[in-house]
């Protein structure tokens, strides 16, 4: 059969092992899952350049991603990285002790605290997200822009049940 891959033989072993089973979940999950591999380690590869972990790019992101002056509250941070207050708040220590972000005193409200990205972690998470972009970018090569958007769609469908 042209145009197979590693999944399409895994589900034939299967079929022929178990026909009493539907393997059409298999066809998606088993290719989600070997994308999203191949997607961690472009991500790692284009971090890696701007010396960054991908927890470190995640926070870094959120404060660039809301403007000028680069700042969120711990609590923002967690909403929009969907971590624990504790890994959170190793991941905003381990920022403050690489010169990447600093604590500040919430001048709206004196007994908070906001996180907010140096010169330093804007350089460095702009490096990582133009690496970022031109490796999903490459990673994506095979696909027309039409593919891309039908692509893009679909996960979008199946992801709100998740969301």
């Amino acid at each position: 059969m042209p145009n197979t891959d590693e999944v399409d033989r895994i589900v034939s072993a299967w079929l022929r092992e178990r026909p009493d089973l539907d393997f059409s979940p298999l066809q998606v999950f088993s290719r989600l899952d070997r994308l999203s591999k191949h997607l961690d380690r472009a991500r790692r590869s284009a971090f890696t350049g701007s010396d960054l972990e991908p927890p470190d790019f995640d926070v870094l992101a959120a404060l660039r991603r809301a403007g000028s002056p680069y700042q969120l509250s711990p609590k923002a941070l967690l909403q929009q990285t969907l971590v624990s207050s504790g890994t959170m708040t190793n991941r905003i220590d381990r920022l403050v002790t690489r010169g990447l972000v600093e604590r500040r005193t919430d001048p709206n409200d004196g007994r908070g605290i906001l996180v907010q990205m140096t010169e330093l972690g804007r350089s460095r998470v702009d490096a990582a997200i133009t690496d970022l972009v031109s490796e999903e970018t490459r990673l994506l090569a095979t696909l027309t822009r039409a593919d891309q958007e039908r692509l893009a769609g679909l996960l979008r469908k199946l992801s709100l049940d998740f969301d």
